[in-house]
């Protein structure tokens, strides 16, 4: 079969049992040479691939809502809808989207990038539905890794209460990003053992129902049997919150999974169906991966597994260089914890756990919890790091504010992944922390401009007694450690001098200032560069000096210009009745769609070159 000339997925319903594992199998080797060109997320979309298959064969997704938790398992689903002659284009500029999309498809009917929103969307669908009086199906599939969050959890409570018809899909691989962590996790590897049970059930019956003696004593056996399962195995937490429960079955198994999905089908009630596969399925490398490499991947050799993307000689990744001085400092201070709520290996973390296992914490995908934690160990004397992705703090603002900053609490905010990221699209971008961070009193916010401001950065962290946000990006920076960490003025910026006589002057942070510094000295232009390390608080002094020399000023941020950066430089000036010929370069009220960073830059003005060019132009006037 040609998958580039599938319109829709109702072919699908016309297949057999062994045309659909054909099907399987032509998909892996499409999936797995599309994304060794493009990158994208590999492991979580092998394992569903007989899942979707089998969704997509018993539901009609024109009418039926199935979507996944979280969204980048749903490249089988994409491929099957219509969207693989579009392929090569995913997570490229203008291209097919890492998530599903209600704008690219009429079949993605919701949009999530972070973990476990499916069930509380599933129970808006549901009430929707029945309240029009109408009689469709709606499926979210679920990873364990997601279904283990509070969030999930409430959802859960609350579909449980109402009693509404929801099929919920649990995908269990007993792995999330990095391996699951928690009660959770061990309850629902007690759910996969009693698979044996369920065989053996099943054959019984099926033996003693053949015939009228067996009929007779098949009956007699039933209140035994549903006294065994009330009390031994299906005492499950899904069925105490009010769900019915059917599983474990295998997620390779097409025609088992057609079979209990028309089970379910048939149910009046909220459901769980516990599907065991495995992630990374029909590629080794995948298949072995138990510390998440392979979950999202840049282009690579599909032959050999080798990334095709390396680091250039003497650099590290931004996540590399904080995670190595977090070791350094670690060593002479017992009091440094880690913390990671289920990106150890996306925050280079593992090095850490491996040299201090009692002072690393995996909370799971629970970023409110994990927060929370954090407050309380530096309550009790304790110095916790807390490594997290821009975009996954934003579900822990209540904690940042409420438990870390007013209780001025020493925690320290290690926010990976901030600025522009890139390809993961509208909800991984790291575009508003600075925004929503600096409204909250007490916390002081960060952002080198090198591998070597950095390590002095995360010292001088751990010296105050108060929150502290230090911030980098996704990327790589050129790295050497320093000798001695030196301890940085809080609240000071750096001034770096012109070639010339300035004329303007830039102040932006992080890597843009060497990138301005070094084009401008190259060019012998005549703009002063200042290096705004602090976000806050403000180097106001130079604030001051800068608004005497009565030049133009321009801010540079790779975030967004609402209550960022610049709006707290605009007040400053506001606020004392200093006059500056100001201009901003940032983002504005938009969500950044996915591309890669260079193209979103140049997109929204933000490229280094064309904003130098534009300030050359205004001396000319």
């Amino acid at each position: 079969m040609d998958l580039k000339s599938i319109t829709g997925p109702d072919f699908i319903k016309d297949l057999s049992n062994n045309e659909m594992k054909e099907l399987a199998k032509q998909i892996r080797s499409f999936l797995i040479d599309s994304v060794s060109k493009t990158g994208g997320h590999l492991s979580s979309n092998l394992g569903v691939v007989e899942l979707t298959i089998a969704l997509l064969h018993s539901f009609d997704v024109n009418s039926d809502k199935v979507f996944f938790d979280v969204g980048h398992q749903a490249y089988i689903y994409k491929i099957l809808t219509g969207r693989a002659d579009r392929f090569s284009t995913l997570r490229q500029w203008k291209g097919l989207s890492g998530f599903q999309k209600r704008e690219e498809s009429k079949y993605d009917v919701w949009e999530a990038g972070h973990s476990s929103t499916s069930l509380s969307a599933a129970l808006g669908m549901a009430v929707t539905r029945d309240l029009n009086n109408e009689t469709y199906d709606i499926i979210p599939v679920i990873g364990d890794g997601s279904i283990g969050s509070g969030m999930s959890f409430e959802a859960l409570n609350h579909i449980g209460s109402t009693n509404r018809k929801v099929i919920i899909i649990l995908n269990d691989n007993n792995m999330s990003i990095s391996s699951n962590v928690g009660a959770v996790t061990q309850r629902l590897e007690r759910l996969r053992s009693s698979k044996k049970y369920t065989d053996i059930k099943r054959e019984v019956k099926g033996a003693l129902s053949s015939n009228t003696v067996g009929e007779s004593i098949l009956g007699g056996l039933t209140s035994v049997r549903n006294h065994l399962k009330r009390t031994v195995l299906d005492t499950t937490i899904f069925n105490e919150l009010g769900l019915q429960y059917f599983g474990p079955v295998d997620g390779h198994d097409i025609k088992e999974l057609i079979r209990v999905f028309d089970i379910a089908k048939r149910e009046q009630r909220p459901v769980v169906i516990h599907v065991v596969t495995t992630k990374g399925k029909g590629y080794s490398f995948c298949e072995k991966d138990r510390n998440g490499y392979w979950h999202g991947v840049s282009s690579f050799n599909p032959e050999t597994g080798v990334s095709l993307s390396s680091l250039p000689f003497g650099h590290l990744s931004w996540s590399e260089c904080i995670s190595e001085t977090l070791i350094r400092l670690a060593k002479s201070n017992d009091d440094i914890i880690a913390i990671t709520p289920a990106m150890a290996t996306g925050s280079k973390l593992e090095k850490f756990q491996s040299l201090f296992p009692e002072r690393f914490f995996d909370c799971g995908i629970a970023e409110e919890h994990a927060t929370t934690f954090a407050a309380a160990l530096a309550l009790d004397g304790k110095r916790p790091f807390l490594a997290i992705y821009s975009s996954f703090l934003q579900r822990a603002y209540d904690q940042v504010n409420h438990d870390i900053c007013r209780m001025n609490l020493p925690v320290v905010l290690g926010i990976d992944r901030s600025g522009i990221v890139g390809e993961d699209g509208e909800t991984h971008q790291g575009v508003f922390d600075v925004g929503f961070l600096s409204a909250i009193p007490n916390i002081i916010i960060a952002q080198p401009k090198n591998a070597e401001e950095a390590q002095h950065l995360l010292f001088t962290a751990f010296q105050q007694n108060k929150p502290f946000a230090l911030r980098f990006p996704r990327g790589s920076v050129t790295y050497n450690e320093v000798k001695e960490f030196e301890k940085i003025e809080i609240g000071s910026w750096e001034l770096l001098e012109a070639p010339v006589k300035p004329k303007a002057i830039i102040i932006c942070y992080g890597s843009d200032v060497e990138k301005y510094q070094q084009k401008i000295q190259a060019n012998l232009l005549p703009i002063l560069v200042i290096n705004a390390r602090f976000l806050k608080p403000l180097d106001t002094n130079l604030l001051h000096e800068i608004a005497m020399m009565k030049i133009p000023v321009y801010t540079v941020e790779n975030e967004m210009l609402h209550g960022g950066f610049s709006s707290m430089v605009i007040e400053y000036y506001n606020d004392n009745h200093l006059n500056v010929s100001l201009k901003r370069y940032g983002i504005n009220d938009v969500f950044l769609p996915h591309g890669s960073v260079q193209q979103l830059r140049k997109h929204y003005s933000l490229n280094s070159n064309d904003i130098l060019e534009e300030i050359i132009s205004e001396f000319k006037k």
